[in-house]
């Protein structure tokens, strides 16, 4: 019998409550007090005291735990090696807050043994909230007992999915510009939703491909449960499952070999692909693939009745 995670769930939503309380009390205040971070991005005093109240909580519910966040870094639990990590984004989307554009997030994610198990997205400004456990599915709604199940798309080729990404800033950085431009022009409609929102919409079925080539930890964990749980697939671009190879791209798993033959990034070192020192790197694959890239994945199934809508 699958374990069931349904009380960290329940936690997950508990922090979420509070999470939003504190960001929307901040939001579009005018005496926000706003710093920069050595690497140049912004933060809050709300990003700030949402962290603090997160593992606050999580210091009496689960005492054992690590906490792993992105103001304050990582908190070990009372047993060091313990192999549950809870991953915390006070506020994903802090440009967004600043600006007061309501398209920001809490992200709460469990990881078990290096797999993601439970998490919870709430963007309080838009009045949405998603979750998902392992093996339990995916949801979205106002609580656990106010909710609807979520699944991706069954959109099968690149000429008539939906792409969504959040800038052109990093893909040149690893020669996968042209690769990016490519599928973009191939794809029927893209549009530049951003950070959480682009897989939460991918869940939905409302997006097709979601890709970043630079992420943090924490910027992933949550997204990556939620999206597998709704019939996605979650990787790195290069093609290692999971949140914890610094890049992603998430699909409605139909898509997901042609997507990687536009954007896998396979970086020409033996320690990045796992190989073993004296074994060949795997080639970089051409940065613009040919308009047919899509035979790919021509041995999916097709639906001959659907419509492919206006731009």
């Amino acid at each position: 019998m699958a374990h069931s995670h349904h009380d960290d769930l329940r936690l997950c939503h508990v922090l979420a409550d509070n999470a939003d309380a504190i960001s929307m009390e901040k939001f579009q205040s005018a005496d926000l007090q706003i710093a920069t971070k050595p690497d140049a991005t912004w933060v809050t005093e709300a990003d700030r005291a949402v962290e603090q109240a997160i593992r606050g909580t999580l210091r009496r519910a689960r005492t054992r735990d690590t906490v792993i966040g992105e103001e304050s870094g990582e908190e070990v639990g009372t047993v060091e090696d313990a192999s549950r990590r809870w991953i915390i984004d006070p506020i994903d989307g802090t440009s967004n807050y600043v600006r007061g554009v309501p398209v920001w997030a809490t992200l709460i994610a469990l990881a078990i043994d290096d797999e993601v198990v439970a998490s919870c997205v709430s963007a309080p400004a838009l009045g949405r909230r998603w979750w998902a456990s392992k093996d339990a599915g995916a949801y979205t709604g106002k609580s656990l007992m106010s909710a609807r199940r979520i699944r991706t798309s069954a959109v099968d080729r690149v000429e008539d999915a939906s792409f969504s990404y959040a800038s052109l800033g990093g893909w040149e950085a690893i020669g996968k510009l042209d690769g990016f431009l490519a599928l973009s022009r191939h794809c029927w409609r893209t549009r530049g939703y951003g950070d959480f929102w682009s897989y939460m919409l991918l869940a939905e079925g409302a997006v097709d491909i979601a890709a970043e080539p630079e992420l943090a930890l924490w910027d992933m964990a949550a997204l990556d449960v939620i999206v597998r749980e709704a019939g996605g697939t979650f990787t790195a671009l290069n093609g290692r499952s999971g949140p914890w190879h610094g890049n992603a791209l998430a699909t409605n798993s139909l898509l997901h070999e042609s997507a990687m033959a536009y954007l896998g990034y396979f970086p020409d070192s033996a320690d990045e692909l796992d190989l073993p020192e004296d074994a060949d790197p795997e080639p970089e694959p051409r940065s613009a693939p040919p308009a047919n890239v899509t035979d790919l994945a021509a041995h999916r199934r097709t639906d001959s009745s659907t419509v492919r809508p206006p731009r």
